[in-house]
């Protein structure tokens, strides 16, 4: 054994070749922590101090690769600065430099996952293999960072500046054939194969039949391109790149592109000096913060969600009631996950809606080159559509998605209740109605929960799954196992009127509401909070969701939070749908929806809708600053996110800011309410709050705030 430490050992495997491997201890994948770079620079030290080794292959013990840097480090990092984060990132260079370096070709064997510093990994090699399961990329920009360990420069020497940033700036992992074809890795060979490759690959260029000093030597110099090139590969890339991606909301893109065009000009280690003050320039931005946080968030959630697989029982058959559109969308997710579920109503006309739901979803997958035509017809024989409950003997669990009517659905529960076994889960899809309420009509409530998909169910990643009082820890752990077997991301809460999502969302129509009512423009509204980050203004969700939706809801919450949420004035919701304007349902809302070429419904500006509401706006019309907008509406919605914390709706402000992320499309770089609370900071949101506790109590911070502000507290770290 030439080395041997908890990271890495190196040991010969024949004829001058060693095998330098990453197995870090106790750990279940390979990260470039703190103990692993430390290892690595022991084993560079070992393999230079042995002169039998002629050349390496780089492999990994475990079924990734190498999966990048743990992200659980970073924090003590980045809050030092910029200078600091220069000065961490440099020791790391020289590691990998170091390695690079070393006078002998050396062949990365990569037979899974290898991503961000993974794939830097791969980078220093002087030669790619990668087997056909594995997959290579950098995804740092989702963190909101740039890549760190030398990712912009080597990758732009190797494929290109184009292709660099596009890969950089998809943030999305390549496959063997795209990675093949951009140059990224020098073979793909069958997982079997791969060790055998590498060791192959490494002795042609002992044997000198591999310039392997040349294709080094490409990565130490300057990209190899005059200046026209590369003022027409930036100015192009910075157009496509900036297009999608607004530099003020994500700006690690930018940074990303301006770093390459300062380093493509020089010498290796001038380079990764440039990409280090990019790297510490990302990293100490709102945006880095948040998006690390919302990376870690999930890994928080899927922690919670797996304590649960021991409590569930095997779901090996499902059934859904209700095969309208989210019945149909329901009874797609599960089959396309490998879950058989039947699909029940009362009419054939419903059954037909329901499997054109699944049959629409899949013909997309199909068209797109997603599926192959024999996998939709597998899929589809995975639903059954029926009108009786003669096969209900055999489900698992039953999911309920009837009409969002109180007393319709505690009919159909408890005439399905009589037809399944005892030990039989039946969840509800309901968005606000109390699962407490419901259990009511039950003979065995302990195994009636909530489980509330949104919609449209194929593409919403949350399904909130709600403890009723009575519900037992079975009935919610075997929910949140079948959530995550049907690819969704589940989050447990606890009962109240509109659960979580839904009750935090509803405070936000009432400020939308009372701005109007004040004066502004639902236009200048929108506009406002759309350039915030939500992907769409107030008026126009509403819209999308359908107004009589939101009357519906803004019902039950009334009830269930008067002194916050039943508001003084007839408001400009309840108004549209007095008028009959349902929104894109009848194509009239707060604007008008016209087909437009591609026969999709595309928003228009009706002017109408301003006489419409006229009678509840009792203040001149305005241009209000747009920060008091954003100031109003946030502090709604957010105050109500801890009220919810306080009320013990969901247990931790990590599941809440997710819950807002997925639930309702909270905008990830601002992290969710929580981490928005923490970089208003807490004492100047609460003071936020005393400014515009005149407007109501939904104005008026929550007890949990005022606490932390008191003693300095925050959310996160």
């Amino acid at each position: 054994m030439i080395h041997a430490g908890n990271a890495i050992t190196v040991q010969m495997l024949k004829d001058g070749i060693a095998e330098f491997r990453f197995d870090l201890q106790g750990e279940s994948v390979n990260k470039f922590n703190r103990a692993t770079l430390e290892d690595f620079q022991a084993a560079i030290q070992a393999v230079k101090a042995d002169q039998s080794i002629k050349g390496l292959i780089v492999t990994s013990a475990k079924s990734t690769f190498i999966v990048g840097a743990d992200i659980t480090e970073f924090g003590d990092n980045f809050a030092q600065g910029e200078n600091a984060i220069v000065e961490w990132a440099m020791p790391v260079h020289d590691i990998f430099n170091s390695f690079e370096d070393l006078e002998i070709p050396k062949v990365a064997a990569i037979n899974g996952m290898a991503l961000g510093g993974g794939f830097e990994m791969c980078l220093v090699c002087d030669y790619r293999v990668m087997s056909e399961a594995a997959q290579v990329g950098l995804p740092e920009i989702k963190l909101g960072i740039i890549p760190g360990f030398g990712g912009t420069v080597r990758l732009s020497r190797i494929i290109g500046i184009d292709n660099a940033i596009e890969w950089i700036a998809m943030a999305a992992p390549k496959r063997p054939a795209a990675a093949l074809k951009d140059g990224a890795v020098d073979a793909v060979v069958a997982a079997d194969k791969l060790q055998e490759a590498a060791v192959h690959l490494v002795q042609q260029a002992i044997d000198g039949r591999l310039d392997w000093k040349t294709k080094r030597q490409e990565k130490l110099d300057p990209v190899k391109l005059d200046m026209l090139e590369q003022m027409m590969a930036f100015n192009s890339a910075k157009g496509v790149v900036l297009a999608k991606a607004n530099p003020a909301q994500y700006p690690a893109p930018k940074l990303m592109i301006d770093s390459l065009q300062a380093s493509v000009t020089l010498p290796r280690n001038d380079a990764l000096k440039a990409e280090a003050q990019s790297f510490a320039k990302a990293a100490v931005t709102p945006q880095a913060e948040a998006l690390i946080g919302l990376f870690l968030n999930d890994q928080v959630v899927k922690k919670t969600s797996k304590h649960h697989e021991k409590g569930a029982h095997p779901v090996n058959q499902a059934a859904v009631l209700g095969a309208g559109i989210m019945g149909g969308g329901i009874a797609y997710q599960s089959a396309s996950k490998g879950t058989p579920i039947i699909m029940k109503d009362i009419g054939n006309a419903q059954l037909a809606l329901g499997m054109s739901e699944a049959n629409k979803l899949l013909t997309k997958q199909v068209e797109r080159k997603k599926l192959k035509p024999a996998q939709m017809g597998d899929t589809l024989a995975r639903i059954r559509p029926t009108l009786s409950y003669d096969e209900f003997k055999e489900v698992d669990i039953v999911i309920e998605a009837v009409t969002e009517n109180p007393k319709v659905k505690e009919a159909v529960l408890k005439d399905t209740e009589s037809k399944v076994r005892d030990n039989t889960i039946i969840a509800s899809n309901t968005s606000t109605i109390s699962i407490t309420r419901l259990a009511k009509s039950l003979a065995r409530p302990e195994n009636f929960v909530g489980m509330h998909f949104f919609n449209p169910v194929h593409m919403m990643p949350l399904v909130e799954v709600i403890r009723g009082e009575q519900s037992s820890e079975e009935a919610v752990a075997t929910t949140v196992v079948l959530a995550q077997k049907m690819g969704k991301t589940p989050i447990v809460v606890n009962d109240c009127p509109g659960f979580l999502v839904n009750r935090v969302l509803f405070p936000y129509f009432g400020a939308f509401d009372l701005l109007l009512k004040d004066g502004a423009d639902f236009q200048q509204v929108d506009k406002v909070m759309e350039k915030f980050g939500w992907p769409m203004g107030p008026a126009y969700l509403l819209d999308v969701v359908g107004i009589d939706t939101g009357v519906h809801g803004a019902e039950v919450m009334s009830e269930g939070f008067p002194d916050r949420m039943k508001p003084s004035f007839k408001g400009a919701v309840e108004i549209m749908y007095e008028n009959k304007r349902l929104g894109q349902k009848n194509d009239v809302g707060f604007y008008k929806y016209e087909l437009d070429r591609k026969g999709k419904k595309a928003k228009t500006i009706d002017p109408t809708a301003y006489d419409v509401i006229a009678p509840m706006v009792t203040s001149e019309k305005r241009e209000f600053d747009a920060q008091e907008i954003i100031d109003r509406m946030m502090l709604a919605l957010c105050n109500e996110t801890v009220r919810c914390l306080e009320d013990n709706i969901v247990a931790t402000p990590a599941e809440a800011d997710m819950a807002m992320i997925m639930g309702i499309g909270f905008p990830p770089f601002r992290g969710g309410p929580c981490r928005y609370i923490d970089q208003t900071g807490v004492a100047e949101y609460v003071a936020l709050c005393n400014k515009y506790a005149h407007l109501g109590k939904a104005y008026e911070a929550p007890q949990m705030l005022r606490e932390m502000a008191e003693n300095n507290k925050k959310f996160y770290g």
